[in-house]
């Protein structure tokens, strides 16, 4: 319906725009014409005027023969041109006045021009052959004989105070009043094109007011309604439906609208459900990946960490086993018992490199801290005796002086696994050869301590260096996994950084405790283990 409504206004402004085009194109023509017979007749006054004024100008060109003044022979036959071609101009234009009035007065008008040209082209022409005649006698006799002088001006005078000069002044008088009248018409003739142009003005424009509230006042609630529901969608408020009825065009764009946004909320349900369902299905997968992802992290750190084990702890007993045979066979040749000795530490420290490799192994399925202890009565001096025998070759080789082996007390027992004590005594042994400076000296003791009573309560071992030391901010991260400090790598470029933290967990899991104190003099490891119960020490000594 609306529609319907929009097409007819639309052809009524459509018809409206058609008239006014059809009324101005009348207007034009009709200005046009009228100002067409304006100008026509004041071009034909001007032309009269023009002939008045060259007939007076021939006359003067005469009386100047008459009085025997010397004149241009050409200009006669100038004046004579211009008054034909005047006299042919006003015929032209007296044809065109008669095209562009075909009413009862322009035929009569028509009429008296053309008699009042045809008597001037004979008056004209007259006029040019006296005029030739006395310019032929001036130049034959030099001088206008009286009689023929009289003759010229009778002529003049006759065209002057007869038919000629009173039939110029009444077409010039004649076409003057036709100009005003032209001008009065033209006027007229704009004043109601003007009137019109209003008036055509007025009625569109009252016709365009009338529309525009029409329209603007049927457009305004149902856009209004259709912008604030489709606003409503955008914000994704899908139950929103717009409050249109009837049967128009713009009540049928709010059904399909609501329909629309009623389909879209059933969507939006439909996908917060899958939606729901799937971040379930995704965080529960999450989380599986995440137990996965912890898992491999903690398989593949423990594998770095046993391989890094890998490399520190083998490096040392090979140390000692290749330092051994070369100290042997350096030299000239020795007594058999040397051999023997070497070759039983030889023997002895590939006995610890095989438990150190099975240690390796068994630390591929578990922790270090895992590690499981063969407990037994341990004596200390012993153990630290044949540590210091181990490292000596390293000693030797480096330029580096042993101190003597502690004596034997039988009062120095712990209670722990053999090659775990002797392994924690090797790292703290090759440390302080691999950190001295040569011609150093390296020094193992193991002392009673006693508690607040005066009783033997723990083993305390000390390793004592005179190296390069241990700077006070790098002391706190000695014992951190894979931390070497700044002098340590520039002394020692192949160290792995793993030896005192391997110690220091050997001396935890046996109930004890490892500290360095370092100064720029050197180096001291402590290691204190707690004492062998009697029942453990009236057992088997390692």
């Amino acid at each position: 319906m609306f529609r319907r409504r929009l097409t007819l206004v639309l052809s009524l402004f459509a018809s409206i725009v058609v008239f006014a085009a059809l009324l101005a194109a009348a207007s034009l023509a009709v200005s046009e014409r009228q100002v067409l017979r304006g100008r026509v007749a004041s071009d034909i006054a001007t032309g009269f005027i023009q002939l008045s004024a060259q007939k007076q100008r021939l006359r003067t060109w005469v009386a100047q023969v008459q009085l025997g003044v010397k004149v241009d022979d050409g200009a006669r036959a100038e004046l004579q041109s211009a008054m034909q071609g005047t006299l042919q101009r006003l015929k032209v234009l007296t044809v065109q006045a008669m095209e562009l009035d075909s009413g009862s007065f322009a035929v009569d008008e028509y009429r008296r021009r053309s008699a009042a040209l045809a008597t001037l082209e004979e008056s004209i022409a007259e006029l040019g052959r006296t005029a030739a005649k006395a310019q032929a006698q001036v130049t034959g006799r030099g001088l206008l004989l009286g009689q023929d002088s009289l003759l010229l001006a009778r002529v003049f005078d006759m065209a002057d105070d007869g038919e000629m000069r009173m039939l110029i002044a009444e077409n010039i008088a004649r076409e003057g009043a036709a100009v005003q009248r032209e001008r009065a018409a033209a006027d007229t003739t704009l004043a109601w094109v003007r009137w019109l142009w209003l008036g055509a003005a007025a009625v569109l424009a009252g016709a365009t007011l009338i529309a525009a509230v029409y329209f603007g006042r049927a457009l305004r609630y149902p856009l209004l309604q259709l912008n604030e529901g489709a606003q409503a969608l955008q914000s994704g408020k899908l139950s929103h439906r717009i409050p249109l009825v009837g049967h128009d065009e713009f009540a049928s764009v709010a059904q399909s609208v609501n329909a629309l946004a009623a389909e879209l909320e059933q969507h939006r349900e439909r996908e917060s459900v899958q939606r729901q369902r799937l971040e379930d299905l995704v965080a529960a997968r999450t989380a599986e990946l995440a137990d996965a992802l912890a898992s491999l992290r903690k398989v593949d750190s423990q594998r770095r960490r046993l391989f890094a084990d890998i490399s520190h702890e083998l490096r040392t007993p090979t140390t000692v086993i290749r330092g051994e045979a070369e100290i042997t066979l350096r030299g000239i040749d020795k007594p058999a018992s040397e051999y023997r000795e070497a070759l039983g530490r030889i023997v002895s420290t590939a006995r610890q490199l095989g438990a150190v490799i099975d240690d390796l192994l068994a630390m591929a399925r578990s922790d270090m801290d895992g590690l499981s202890l063969v407990r037994e009565a341990v004596d200390m001096d012993e153990l630290a005796a044949d540590a210091l025998a181990q490292v000596s070759a390293t000693a030797t080789r480096l330029g580096l002086r042993l101190g003597p082996p502690p004596a034997s007390t039988g009062q120095h027992i712990v209670s722990g696994d053999s090659l775990r004590l002797r392994q924690l005594l090797g790292v703290l042994l090759d440390n302080a050869t691999r950190y001295s400076r040569p011609g150093g000296q390296v020094t193992l003791m193991v002392e009673s301590e006693a508690d607040s009573a005066g009783h033997t309560s723990a083993v305390q071992v000390v390793v004592s260096d005179d190296g390069i030391g241990i700077p006070p901010d790098e002391l706190g991260r000695v014992f951190e996994r894979r931390f070497r400090g700044t002098a340590a790598r520039q002394h020692s470029p192949d160290g792995s950084g793993l030896g005192l933290s391997i110690a220091r967990a050997l001396a935890d899991a046996h109930g004890g405790q490892l500290q360095l104190h370092s100064t720029k003099a050197g180096t001291r490891a402590v290691l204190r283990l707690p004492l062998a119960s009697q029942a453990l020490i009236g057992g088997s000594l390692v």
